[in-house]
């Protein structure tokens, strides 16, 4: 009888649902993709109905596909974007409002209000204040919807990021949790003192009540009704999906890094059991906690990678396909006069500007559908150089970089990363590593691997990338990027 581990990722624009096997190899998947809203400049929201739903759907479509059952399932891990918010009643289980996603900036006049204590906030999170994260999201919900901060305070509404919604839903309400990865991106969190801080709490006048149980990454996170899967199936591991990723391409050890090319592009460096604080505007985060050891991690936000090329196929309609922007970028090469920045949800790390907008730069009477495209692509490595850049003047050393997510079937991208970083790029053979971080972590709770040094060496490669230009050539090509950046910016 073959036994699975079960990967719930929900992502920013799809729900999926993954089998492993204990090998880690992929046994079969289902995706189903759901709506982005836009009610303003700035907004961006879900439906919680929608992240529940398609999460239930995939789920069941993906064991149906194999023929499995419920009692063929070890555990289930979850993995989620992070930050996004939700409150819903804890009676009812109704949301009071849509989800806010990590994306929104609605929050970045508010955050204003906080920024003499910006500081203090840095200093017990690890984060920068900023409306990506949860807290002043929280906040909004509570200032801006009806009689949601009476209820609140009087302990009948529940606040939790799409990894707690969905235990909530699975549960049936039974168990209100979440992980030390997703609490930690709340900006609420104490990464020193693994805790929610009451003196944060106190400053932006969030409700304790409101708040789900901290576990470790892989802990025991309740049990699904029988009714969802046709049985009852234990959840036992739990990432935010950078986190996750970090796990399922194997950097346990202090200096390990990998870079993750989904919606966003998130680079995060193990830095084992010190929360090193950055001089270079990056987060200080926990990578993973296991058996009440926590791993700290520095991390990199971009906020628009695939979301540029999707921008460029569904906004601008100049392709039908991601596929097609490999073809494109061969055609156009590398020295492409045109630069991009695609600072649609302001600029992350290192910036942190909340208020740039995206621009591009070099446009000629010669630039067409090609220059364009390639220029996406390249936005997306310039960036995860100002990055790997941030990280070294921090004190990393970086020779290799491990990539997984979406656009790394693009060939052509990892040679140019590879290329303007002057790094080797290293491809695994799964580089739905999100996913297998997730399950990896169910498996650990389920008793299926003994340790993370079990896990370590299911990891294998799939394609070494190797830079292949000068450096005068890579810092030429930079040089051009940075300048676009400080026009922008201007």
């Amino acid at each position: 009888m073959s036994r699975y581990l079960l990967s719930l990722d929900q992502g920013t624009t799809s729900s999926r649902a993954m089998l492993f096997d204990p090998s880690g190899t992929i046994v079969d998947q289902a995706q189903q993709e759901f709506e982005q809203h836009f009610p303003h400049s700035g907004w961006v929201e879900h439906s919680p109905t929608d992240l529940w739903q398609t999460t239930l759907k995939c789920a069941r479509d993906v064991l149906s596909k194999v023929g499995a059952k419920a009692s063929d399932i070890i555990s289930i891990g979850i993995t989620n974007q992070r930050e996004t918010t939700m409150i819903w009643d804890r009676q009812t289980g109704e949301p009071v409002y849509p989800a806010i996603v990590w994306q929104d900036r609605r929050t970045a006049d508010l955050c204003r209000q906080w920024e003499g204590q910006k500081d203090e906030i840095s200093k017990r999170t690890g984060l920068l204040l900023d409306p990506y994260f949860s807290a002043t999201k929280i906040r909004w919900i509570l200032d801006n919807v009806d009689g949601a901060r009476a209820r609140a305070e009087q302990g009948e509404l529940a606040f939790g990021t799409v990894d707690t919604w969905l235990i909530w839903q699975l549960t049936g309400g039974r168990s209100h949790a979440t992980d030390a990865t997703n609490a930690c991106r709340t900006m609420l969190y104490n990464i020193h003192d693994d805790c929610w801080d009451p003196d944060l709490l106190s400053l932006f006048d969030i409700p304790a009540s409101l708040l789900p149980e901290v576990k470790d990454s892989a802990a025991d996170f309740g049990s699904t009704l029988s009714g969802w899967l046709g049985g009852v199936v234990s959840i036992g591991g739990v990432a935010g999906d950078q986190q996750a990723a970090l796990i399922g391409q194997g950097c346990f050890s202090k200096g390990m890094i990998k870079s993750t090319y989904g919606t966003g592009c998130f680079v995060v460096l193990n830095t084992g059991h010190e929360a090193v604080t950055s001089s270079n505007r990056l987060l200080t985060t926990i990578a993973y906690r296991i058996k009440g050891e926590t791993t700290y991690a520095l991390e990199g936000s971009i906020f628009m990678a695939g979301a540029t090329i999707q921008w460029i196929r569904d906004g601008l309609q100049l392709i039908k396909d991601a596929k097609e922007s490999q073809a494109l970028a061969e055609k156009t090469g590398y020295e492409n006069p045109v630069y991009m920045v695609p600072a649609f949800a302001g600029l992350g790390a290192p910036y942190w500007d909340p208020d740039a907008r995206g621009a591009i730069f070099g446009l000629s009477r010669d630039s067409g559908i090609k220059e364009l495209v390639t220029a996406g692509l390249q936005a997306v490595c310039y960036q995860t150089r100002d990055l790997l850049a941030a990280m070294e003047g921090d004190g990393a050393v970086v020779n290799e970089l491990r990539v997984d997510g979406g656009m790394v079937v693009n060939d052509w991208l990892v040679q140019f990363l590879s290329d303007v970083l002057g790094v080797r790029v290293t491809r695994p053979q799964i580089t739905e590593t999100t996913a297998l971080g997730a399950a990896y972590l169910a498996g650990l709770q389920a008793g299926v691997y003994s340790s993370l040094s079990e896990v370590g060496e299911l990891w294998q490669t799939e394609r070494v990338f190797a830079p292949k230009i000068s450096r005068t050539k890579r810092d030429a090509l930079y040089n051009g990027w940075q300048d676009a950046v400080g026009r922008l910016r201007r």
